[in-house]
């Protein structure tokens, strides 16, 4: 298999209209010029005071069984995806569902030029000589999740078998393998220098730790106040359905256009739609958000792929975000039915994504 773009399935709108009517009852709060001048101060104090008291907290992973991030994996996939990423130490549930949205987008139809099929874009030749029964019905069916993602979990294990004498990472060699094939990476002592094939190791490790759930604390975000300056500037102007703030738009916003263009402006390039800007970055609990955090709402709260509206984080149980049509930017509570998980964006995490034109995108 090579590396390719994803045919994506979209789960959710981001900022669909339905959400007005989940969100109305939280709506009861008037943002006042009071209110605005307090969550002025929250965004100057709360952000760097809160940042610097968790730098020294912050830990890695040291060891111990990889857990899948919540709602990461759509809720039909977790199981598999939690079962077969544990099949050999070179791969883990977060690697193994980095690989599958990377190749497919969790969608078990997918197809690419390249005749990949289904949800872990096996080639028919590969699947032939590699593809398992995985739910053991007496068949191999490319297209059945069931079968398909046992069978990547398999394979990569076959090839880590194949490059386990080459030095440098397990990991990355095996998928340097699964990229250019185990000749070339054993050819090359390692990730041989193709720049598809490093480009391809670089994006499933960035996109492993979006999908595993966090060890310790997540270190902070050294771009979070600049985003928010961008998005507090945008208070009050009017919501528009698939607005990116362009000037024949009238600089108006949807909900992920607004994240989007406020962490372009420190040089982070988000996808257009919500429910992939959840795979930006690791993942906070709700009792470590920071200022800066994108925070989501789904109408599924076991798949982030449902997730259908995205704001900014700013302190005190609040966003700034662009809600629906006939409202403006503004600030909401967070802590709402629909609130899904939060994502603490860096700049890896972001460049792993896809960046589907807006046109194509669904966004909203």
């Amino acid at each position: 298999m090579t590396l390719r773009a994803p045919t994506l399935t979209l789960g959710g709108l981001p900022c669909q209209e339905g959400w007005l009517t989940v969100r109305r009852v939280w709506l009861a709060i008037g943002v006042s010029a009071g209110l605005c001048l307090s969550f002025v101060a929250l965004l100057v104090i709360g952000t760097y005071t809160a940042a610097a008291g968790l730098l020294g907290g912050a830990a890695g992973a040291a060891g111990g069984a990889v857990a899948l991030a919540k709602g990461a994996v759509p809720a039909a996939y977790q199981p598999l995806v939690q079962k077969w990423g544990n099949l050999c130490p070179a791969i883990n549930p977060a690697l193994l569902a980095a690989q599958l949205y990377q190749e497919s987008g969790w969608n078990p139809r997918a197809t690419s030029p390249a005749n990949a099929l289904g949800i872990a874009q096996f080639i028919p030749g590969t699947w032939a000589s590699h593809g398992v029964d995985g739910d053991r019905d007496g068949d191999r069916d490319i297209w059945d999740p069931a079968d398909a993602i046992p069978s990547a979990a398999s394979y990569d294990c076959e090839l880590a078998t194949y490059v386990r004498k080459v030095p440098g990472d397990p990991t990355d060699n095996m998928l340097a393998a699964y990229n250019a094939g185990a000749y070339r990476v054993i050819k090359s002592s390692g990730v041989p220098g193709i720049s598809e094939t490093k480009n391809y190791v670089r994006i499933i490790r960035s996109l492993e730790k979006s999908f595993a759930r966090p060890v310790g604390r997540v270190e902070p975000s050294r771009q979070a106040a600049t985003a928010i300056h961008f998005a507090q500037s945008k208070l009050g102007t009017p919501y528009l359905w698939g607005g990116n703030g362009t000037p024949d738009q009238g600089g108006r916003f949807d909900c992920s256009g607004l994240t989007q263009a406020a962490y372009r402006t420190v040089g982070i390039e988000l996808p257009r739609v919500a429910n992939d800007q959840y795979n930006a970055g690791p993942h906070p609990g709700r009792d470590e958000l920071l200022p800066g955090d994108l925070v989501f709402f789904s109408d599924d709260l076991t798949d982030s792929r449902a997730i259908h509206h995205v704001g900014i984080y700013v302190g005190g149980g609040y966003m700034i975000n662009a809600p629906y049509t006939g409202a403006v930017i503004r600030f909401d509570k967070i802590d709402t039915p629909d609130y899904f998980g939060a994502t603490r964006v860096t700049e890896d995490g972001a460049k792993a994504l896809p960046t589907a034109p807006a046109a194509e995108s669904n966004a909203g």
